[in-house]
């Protein structure tokens, strides 16, 4: 016998969560199938493969369909950086930018995808703001032309400012410009330390194959 209700219902609660997921993962037309779940008012956990209510949240996503899934998305989001080799050439050469760290911007930004849209409002290949978009006259963001064009001009801008380092001027084209002079270098922010990181590597790489 228990002492403590408590310890009684949470052991058979367990228990039955427990009971109740075996029997959905072992169903046979379950074996290739998401399982759902969710907890009613009298704290009883729900299992099943086919929600009928939008109270039940995915528990268990069936592995091979996950990875189906990912691959679709990942083929139908993918761009041909190859179409925009002369773009990236031309703005370099015009604004005076390494083509390798352009590449690399653009890659760690958007993935060479021009329809891209950040949680922030950042858009197009090299994610530019609305704000900083304007101040460069970039009138339309999702114009790979206009976004390169202003993308680049603005890297340029930021290695004039950090005299030539990078380092700086890649943490500044993610974290802001202010950011980076507060901190007198690459901000303490995780999200911009692995961008920075990021960046350089696909630099690095860009490099090794030939392009400058």
């Amino acid at each position: 016998m228990y002492s403590n209700p408590q310890a009684y219902y949470a052991r058979r609660f367990t228990i039955s969560c427990s009971l109740l997921l075996i029997c959905a993962l072992t169903t046979p037309r379950n074996l290739n199938a998401d399982i759902y779940r969710y907890v009613d008012e009298d704290d009883v956990a729900h299992f099943t493969d086919a929600p009928t209510d939008k109270r039940f949240k995915i528990f268990m996503r069936d592995l091979k369909k996950d990875k189906e899934l990912r691959t679709k998305l990942r083929y139908a989001s993918s761009a041909n950086p190859a179409e925009y080799e002369q773009l990236i050439k031309s703005c370099s050469e015009k604004y005076g930018v390494n083509q390798s760290l352009v590449k690399a911007v653009i890659h760690a930004e958007s993935g060479f995808d021009p329809n891209a849209v950040s949680s922030k409002g950042a858009s197009g290949l090299m994610q530019l703001m609305p704000a900083t978009a304007r101040s460069l006259k970039v009138a339309d963001r999702f114009d790979p032309k206009e976004n390169v064009d202003g993308g680049v001009k603005y890297l340029r801008f930021l290695l004039d400012t950090f005299r030539g380092d990078v380092s700086l001027a890649v943490a500044a084209y993610n974290a802001g410009l202010n950011k980076v002079a507060k901190y007198g270098g690459i901000p303490p922010y995780n999200e911009t330390r692995t961008y920075v990181s990021r960046v350089l590597s696909y630099m690095k790489s860009y490099q090794e194959s030939g392009i400058q």
